[in-house]
């Protein structure tokens, strides 16, 4: 029979072990009287244990306290006890102490240039804003306006109120437009959590609404089909000799009391796939509203319709927008437009169409140029290339998308080598701004766009964990691309020759005759007629009005510049540049905080890549 030890072993129990206690006693007093007779002497101590009667147990208890695998005395035992509730006191107490006296925050670090800067860019476009402004616009000088528009034109009868000014005129240019809002949808869908951190997401939400919501209105949004749209709201040719419009007369938009024909088009394909793109891409920022979004859907599925079935261009045989904003190509804005397109619908015809190669061959995709990798207002197919360079890092459709996203990839990789000073690509100022335009006037538009593209595809880079880009046989890491658009940006902000920030109300030295009409015009109660503003136009004083946040157009290939208001080269904002701006900025604010990768593909369905097919029979 076996038993178990305390100490851990077996233990053998013999059949002497079945005897009775009384046994067992007689037992234990035969072996005390032995061990009494042991020829070893024994201490007092072990004496103690051994002769203890029933009655002297109770000293041992008081003396020792047994804890089961350990015997201690009962004064350490107590004295330890005390010491430990007594730690457990003063601990609690410092806690106690540390939660309720008052903390010093540390301050926290001053916003960056690009945040600073980014709240005023913003402001542009409530100064920008035509129709019934709403109550927390902020621009004290600015009031209601074009509230006839589209009523007054009798060929047109219906509403076309809203929208925005293009920029120092009246005029509105749906072309243009339609791009910013695109622009602005763009960078709140990869920076959403940035604009939020700075308290700008609302507002910047309600500036494309405001956009989205006028090009609705530009054509029949609830049909599924339209044979047309409204381009244009105003004239501003002065060709035909002095007649009272949006470019002859100097007025505050509020005081407008000329004729403001629309110009509408019945084959535009330029136009109306912009359109759609602005819309579709709002209704990415828009998913949390699914009715809106919805309507912003549809609205966009019926411009491309549009565009794809009256192949046309909006700005063909010298018409008015031909003069101002004339579109060289409708291919680059089917390419841009059905790319958003995708990622708004998740619709895989999209794709199909936009990666076909024939398109991007009409495109200019492998054609070059002068201008290529310049992305603008007329010039789509950089932003396109860019976008679909993100679908292939972080999706990888694969096969039958791989072969042309692959060369679209390849192809935005030579644009950002372009950027780089190194190349050549482009000439520079000695102050180091990029002429991506080639030294002709207006130059920050461009570069504008050109710092959100390569400050955004470095974000793709790094959220891809890819180091770098090759140029050739030269590798370059992500902050190569970070760089440049910063260069750009902080030459653009003040760090130039001319010392001059060229963002109106950012810095301490920033242009003051700014070519705005409104700006230029104060708030006096008097209204002046057509010829009665030019006084103002021509006068040599500052504006008395602060555009905040209006990019001018900028310095000559010289770095030099003019602030003369009479000189819209050097002095006139417009939508479609402050645009790239924001995106700029918001890409550049607040390190460390990269893109959202998959608020994008919210609409896009999980992707199961088909295999290619087998390749031909090998034959002898």
């Amino acid at each position: 029979m076996f038993g178990r030890d305390p100490w851990g072993g077996p233990l053998e129990i013999s059949h002497a072990d079945s005897a009775t206690d009384d046994d067992r006693s007689r037992n234990l007093d035969l072996d005390r009287a032995a061990l009494s007779t042991s020829s070893r002497p024994l201490d007092e101590t072990q004496q103690s244990w051994l002769l203890a009667g029933p009655g002297d147990q109770g000293s041992k208890k008081k003396k020792y306290v047994d804890l089961g695998c350990l015997i201690v005395s009962r004064k350490i035992f107590i004295w330890t006890l005390g010491v430990v509730f007594g730690v457990a006191a003063l601990v609690g107490l410092i806690i106690l102490i540390v939660k309720t006296v008052p903390r010093h925050h540390h301050p926290r670090p001053p916003p960056d240039n690009y945040t600073l800067a980014l709240h005023k860019a913003l402001m542009f476009f409530n100064a920008q804003r035509s129709g019934p402004l709403p109550k927390h616009n902020n621009v004290s000088w600015r009031g209601n306006s074009g509230m006839k528009d589209g009523f007054s034109d009798d060929a047109v009868k219906r509403s076309l109120v809203g929208g925005y000014y293009d920029a120092g005129d009246a005029i509105k240019f749906n072309f243009p437009s339609s791009f910013a809002m695109t622009m602005l949808s763009w960078s709140v869908i990869e920076y959403s959590a940035k604009y939020e951190a700075v308290g700008e997401l609302a507002h910047v939400r309600e500036i494309i609404k405001w956009g989205a919501d006028y090009i609705l209105r530009t054509f029949n949004s609830s049909a599924d089909t339209i044979d047309r749209i409204a381009a244009q709201v105003g004239v501003g040719d002065t060709s035909r000799g002095p007649m009272p419009n949006d470019h002859y007369c100097w007025m505050r938009p509020e005081d407008i009391d000329y004729p403001r024909p629309v110009l509408e088009c019945h084959g535009c394909s330029d136009l109306a796939a912009e359109m759609a793109a602005a819309l579709a891409a709002a209704s990415v920022v828009f998913k949390d509203n699914k009715i809106y979004s919805q309507k912003l859907v549809h609205g966009a599925a019926t411009l491309w319709k549009f565009a794809r079935m009256q192949r046309a261009r909006y700005s063909a045989g010298g018409s008015d927008p031909a003069k101002f904003y004339n579109s060289t190509s409708y291919w680059d804005e089917f390419v841009w437009g059905g790319s958003w397109m995708y990622l708004a619908t998740g619709n895989s015809s999209y794709l199909q169409l936009v990666t076909n190669p024939k398109m991007a061959k009409h495109a200019g995709a492998f054609w070059g140029g002068p201008d290529y990798g310049v992305l603008s207002w007329d010039n789509k197919l950089p932003g396109a290339q860019v976008l679909l360079s993100r679908l292939r890092l972080f999706l990888s459709p694969g096969y039958p998308y791989e072969e042309i996203l692959r060369t679209f990839h390849n192809q935005t990789n030579i644009v950002m080598c372009s950027f780089l000073p190194v190349f050549k690509s482009f000439n520079r100022t000695k102050g180091g701004l990029i002429q991506l335009n080639h030294g002709r006037p207006q130059p920050l538009q461009y570069v504008v766009n050109a710092a959100f593209l390569a400050a955004v595809y470095s974000d793709y880079l790094e959220a891809a964990d890819t180091p770098g880009w090759y140029c050739g046989p030269n590798f370059f890491p992500t902050s190569v691309l970070r760089n440049f658009a910063k260069t750009q940006i902080d030459y653009i902000l003040g760090k130039n020759p001319e010392k001059m920030s060229y963002v109106v109300g950012f810095g301490n030295h920033y242009p003051k005759h700014v070519h705005h009409r409104g700006a230029s015009i104060p708030k006096n109660g008097v209204k002046y007629g057509c010829k009665g503003g030019w006084k103002w136009r021509d006068s040599k004083k500052p504006n008395p009005n602060t555009i905040v946040g209006a990019m001018v157009a900028g310095p000559d290939r010289h770095d030099g510049f003019h602030d003369v208001r009479t000189n819209y080269n050097y002095t006139e904002p417009t939508l479609a540049g402050n645009a790239g701006l924001v995106a700029a900025l918001v890409a550049l604010s607040g390190e460390g905080n990269g893109v959202d990768k998959n608020t994008i593909f919210s609409a896009v369905p999980p992707m199961f890549p088909s295999p290619p097919p087998p390749p031909a029979p090998w034959k002898p």
